[in-house]
């Protein structure tokens, strides 16, 4: 419309950590794909996402993370194309700011530090991510990793992961986040969330230690990811994600599980938004697509078209 301002990019809305950031997550396709093969799934994914009013794209770094849980693991770790290849040779077409995951562990310093330097902060930002137990080898780890962006490019928007389980057990991931702050992450990430109540102490607790310290609380994004089965939703509780109870049964035992978890992935959005707007807290929320299943990818689709809706109201 004549006169329409432009939305900031997502860069200025976490910068200026305004309120309403959409991001869509994506998994990089396997390793072992051909090549055409990942030019055709890239080409589908961009069409799914054409009509979507997006701030930007998460492309997650997978990990083997068997040390996590010693249980089997519900689906098998397949390895995956590195995401920063992936967005640089079969997203061109993508107008809009990708992140990047980046599982430091997996990553000699000299690597990560090349890719630092071949970022482009126009379109790329970075979040980093630690090991998945305290017992795993790393080739770099996170205090080194900030130290790294720090000195080889200051000017890449960085964020980090932020998990309300851990804040749970231990009552201290504000203050994880706000020592992140200080190393120069501008904005968090969470996990899946289905526990609402352990995200809202959690963003509580910071949003307060925040005005304690006379310092702004920076953007949170909160991960929201359909479970339309049961294994989804065993292999959601492996990665140690907390699925209270109550919503297990919902899910478990309706007719139909997806779209269960659909009305419940929309309850919980409307229940943080709410909660968010009422403290002055800046948010945002990444609708997460992980799976294989075209109902789930499908229904993904629209679970973010719904979200941006709900959005347009806090921007």
């Amino acid at each position: 419309m004549p006169g329409t301002v432009p939305r900031p990019s997502l860069q200025e809305l976490l910068a200026e950590a305004r309120p309403g950031v959409l991001l869509f997550s994506l998994t990089p396709p396997r390793r072992s794909e051909t090549e055409e093969r990942v030019k055709e799934i890239a080409a589908v994914t961009l069409d799914r996402l054409a009509g979507l009013d997006l701030d930007g794209l998460i492309l997650y770094d997978i990990d083997d993370e068997s040390d996590r849980n010693p249980d089997a693991r519900p689906f098998p770790y397949l390895p995956t194309i590195d995401p920063a290849r992936y967005h640089a040779e079969h997203l061109g077409a993508w107008d809009r700011p990708a992140v990047i995951y980046r599982c430091v562990g997996k990553y000699h310093e000299d690597d990560l530090a090349d890719w630092l330097r071949s970022a482009d902060p126009r379109r790329v930002l970075g979040v980093f991510v630690g090991a998945s137990s305290g017992d795993k080898s790393v080739r770099t780890d996170m205090r080194r990793a900030h130290a790294v962006r720090q000195e080889v490019r200051p000017d890449l928007p960085l964020g980090a992961v932020v998990i309300g389980e851990r804040h749970a057990r231990g009552g201290d991931e504000h203050l994880r986040m706000l020592a992140k702050q200080e190393r120069g992450c501008t904005f968090f990430v969470s996990q899946v969330v289905y526990h609402v109540d352990e995200t809202k102490n959690l963003i509580s607790d910071y949003f307060y230690e925040c005005r304690e310290r006379g310092i702004p609380p920076r953007t949170v994004v909160f991960t929201l990811s359909l479970c339309g089965s049961l294994k989804t939703l065993e292999f959601v509780r492996w990665l140690g994600v907390d699925v209270p109870r109550w919503l297990e049964n919902s899910i478990r035992f309706a007719g139909d599980p997806l779209a269960e978890s659909y009305r419940q992935a929309m309850r919980i959005a409307r229940d943080l938004a709410d909660f968010c707007e009422h403290l002055g807290m800046p948010f945002g929320f990444n609708v997460e697509s992980v799976s294989i299943r075209r109902a789930e990818i499908d229904a993904t689709i629209h679970l973010a078209s719904d979200v941006a809706a709900l959005l347009r109201d806090a921007r």
